[in-house]
């Protein structure tokens, strides 16, 4: 088994970069047996400077998130049609979730997706006061 941190600084920094630094990777590309499994951590609307960006606009928020996870999947070989399984965490999930459900469908068919994947949704106080939404992803390709 291999392991290999995900990098995608055109979209996100590096959260070890953070002013006050945090102890996490933005995805793990783990390598095993011809499968390559890439688990994406909690990711929302922060810049490559390590900005929150689109602060109140939750719309805004989402589509920047859906951005940055796409951009992670991308620097692995991967897309939107490898992802088997999100998390997504809304601040305020009876004001949010009906557009959340929206975007994320709209998102999706503009990504042609065949196969959803497994999701579950929960209302959460994220990690800045000012994140609307979080969504965390995994996927899996087949390794070269």
């Amino acid at each position: 088994m291999n392991k290999s941190i995900m990098h995608a600084p055109e979209v996100l920094n590096e959260a070890y970069d953070y002013e006050l630094p945090s102890s996490f990777s933005r995805g793990m590309r783990i390598d095993i047996r011809g499968i390559t499994i890439l688990l994406i951590s909690g990711t929302a609307s922060i810049n490559e400077s390590g900005e929150t960006i689109h602060i109140g606009d939750f719309e805004a928020q989402t589509w920047r998130t859906f951005r940055n996870i796409t951009v992670l999947l991308e620097s692995e070989g991967a897309t939107w049609e490898d992802v088997v399984r999100t998390r997504c965490y809304l601040r305020d999930i009876d004001r949010d979730y009906a557009l959340f459900n929206k975007i994320r469908t709209q998102f999706f068919q503009e990504q042609g997706l065949t196969l959803l994947p497994a999701s579950t949704g929960v209302e959460a106080r994220l990690c800045r006061p000012e994140l609307l939404v979080e969504i965390e992803a995994m996927a899996m390709i087949e390794s070269d």
